[in-house]
């Protein structure tokens, strides 16, 4: 006989309670664009509305507001290098209980920042999450008698991020299919276990990034799965999923997908330029999936939760720029050029008659071809979309320059 799962839907109730009031009510919103473009009714659910821009808050209060008088006086501490650290701190220090943050000391200083900003104490300790964790255990909990808010593998923990579906089914009875984000399976634990409550027929969906695919490298007992390298979808990023959230995700997962970096990144550039809302990577992946593979979701009822918003400005507009290339709305060209006055401006007007935007030119003269009367023009040019791009390069052909190269989102061609 297998051990009952950790949390109930009844849990999942009793924490919507306790938290009503002390975290935002997020709206829950139908996209009529990603729905055309992936071919299902899509409905986001904005958790990076949340004041720390994340679905934590749920879990973090609902954790807090279980303290006994004596474990409030002690303190909490938590592992975290994002949002989880961010929301044990606001909600410790808005009920006035101190909260100790172990965090990597390669954390990017503006995490550390926010967190102590909003009333955390941060200690930065060993290079890895591993080693924060390790640290804080022997250290705070063990040691120093603080209670643990540990960011997923805690019953009220999960129970408070289940409170999401609550809302979601709430304002949108007939979703037919739920897509959630899985890291250490906190988050997909507890809105599973409540939404087959409401709806045993409901299809729930778990994502991982392909190189942090705890869950399904756990279900399939090969931990060598787990590949680890660069994401930007670094708050999924974890290579062991929780001893208590994987028994839910095997019982109620109908199926577990994985989604590569170049999709995550169109989700979060979609997001940004179609519902004008900032989402991480990890808060773009149940997007990542449609886009993946939306054959596989046609015609369907689709709850997508957007579960963060703390991307870094500069990786967000990097991820936004890769994206004008991939749609070769940014296209870079290389044009062999005769080195004589008044040439460049017959290119840059020959672009502008055919509408192009110039964004960025490069004369150069040392490393041009055969002969040392002609130049490269290395030029990055805007355009509307990959047909107005063609146009543009067909204009130049047919005022006589020679293209050698173009580079926009569909490769490199000589």
């Amino acid at each position: 006989m297998s051990e009952p799962l950790a949390i109930t839907a009844d849990d999942v109730r009793d924490a919507a309670r306790v938290i009503a009031g002390q975290v935002l009510r997020t709206p829950c919103a139908p996209s009529l664009v990603l729905s055309k473009l992936t071919g299902a009714e899509v409905w986001l659910k904005f958790e990076n509305f949340q004041f720390t821009a994340s679905f934590k808050e749920r879990g973090a209060i609902n954790k807090l507001a279980r303290l006994t008088q004596a474990e409030r006086e002690a303190g909490v501490a938590a592992m975290s290098a994002g949002n989880h650290a961010q929301a044990v701190a606001h909600h410790a220090t808005r009920l006035g209980i101190r909260s100790v943050i172990v965090m990597p000391v390669n954390t990017p200083f503006t995490k550390v920042r926010n967190t102590r900003d909003l009333g955390g104490e941060v200690i930065l300790h060993g290079e890895t999450l591993a080693d924060a964790f390790d640290y804080m255990q022997r250290e705070l909990v063990e040691q120093g008698g603080m209670t643990l808010v540990h960011p997923y593998d805690d019953p009220y923990v999960m129970a408070g991020q289940g409170t999401i579906v609550l809302e979601m089914l709430a304002d949108v009875p007939d979703l037919d299919t739920l897509v959630i984000p899985i890291g250490g399976g906190g988050l997909f634990s507890g809105n599973a276990i409540a939404a087959h409550d409401l709806n045993p027929k409901l299809r729930i969906v778990g994502v991982e990034s392909a190189g942090y695919c705890s869950a399904y490298a756990s279900i399939q007992g090969d931990p060598s799965l787990v590949r680890g390298g660069p994401t930007i979808a670094e708050g999924i990023a974890v290579k062991g999923i929780g001893k208590r959230t994987l028994p839910i995700i095997r019982a109620h997962a109908d199926e577990l997908v994985r989604v590569d970096e170049p999709s995550i990144e169109r989700a979060v550039g979609l997001l940004a330029n179609v519902e004008k809302v900032v989402a991480e990577g990890a808060g773009a992946t149940g997007l990542a999936a449609l886009l993946s593979d939306p054959a596989r979701y046609a015609g369907r009822k689709i709850g997508l939760i957007v579960c963060g918003g703390n991307i870094d400005p500069r990786l967000l507009a990097s991820v936004l720029l890769r994206q004008l290339v991939h749609e070769s709305r940014l296209v870079s060209l290389s044009i062999e050029i005769e080195d004589s006055p008044g040439f460049l401006a017959r290119v840059a007007g020959c672009v502008g008659t055919a509408g192009g935007n110039i964004v960025q030119v490069h004369h150069e003269r040392l490393s041009a071809g055969s002969h040392a009367k002609r130049a490269t023009l290395e030029m990055l040019v805007e355009a509307q979309d990959v047909a107005h791009a063609n146009q543009i390069i067909a204009a130049l052909a047919e005022a006589g320059h020679v293209v050698r190269r173009v580079h926009g989102g569909y490769g490199e061609f000589e």
